[in-house]
């Protein structure tokens, strides 16, 4: 099997000793992923655009490993406020609402208080 390390280029995986995604055989693990928009260098105030430009950024990290959002079989969702996550689901309904994969969802802090969702996926590799 071949083990593949994907970075973001992220001064935090040096430091902290991660990588944005892995892959493994035939799946892609990817680390949880906020909604830090890369070609702006900024985050959205909002919950919703943040919710979005996460799964942009786990679409970007999922075709560099030869995978796709179509190919997800698991997602975890971490939120900070609990009242945060309803007003997301149309946008992961946007996302994933074909895929439906299994699913896991938490109240939790995040590092920054600018973040106010992230999310992790598991994948397939495209065949």
């Amino acid at each position: 099997m071949t083990r593949q390390l994907i970075s973001s280029g992220s001064e935090f995986e040096t430091k902290i000793g991660y990588s944005r995604a892995v892959v493994d055989g035939d799946f892609v693990f990817v680390s949880g992923t906020t909604g830090y928009n890369y070609d702006t260098m900024s985050i959205s105030d909002d919950v919703v655009e943040q919710a979005d430009q996460c799964f942009k950024n786990i679409d970007n990290v999922l075709k560099e490993a030869g995978s796709s959002i179509q190919d997800i079989v698991r997602v975890t969702y971490v939120l900070p406020k609990r009242e945060d996550f309803e007003p997301c689901w149309p946008v992961l309904n946007k996302w994933l609402g074909e895929v439906r994969p299994a699913c896991m969802v938490f109240v939790a802090g995040l590092l920054s208080d600018d973040m106010k969702i992230e999310v992790e996926v598991t994948a397939r590799k495209s065949k």
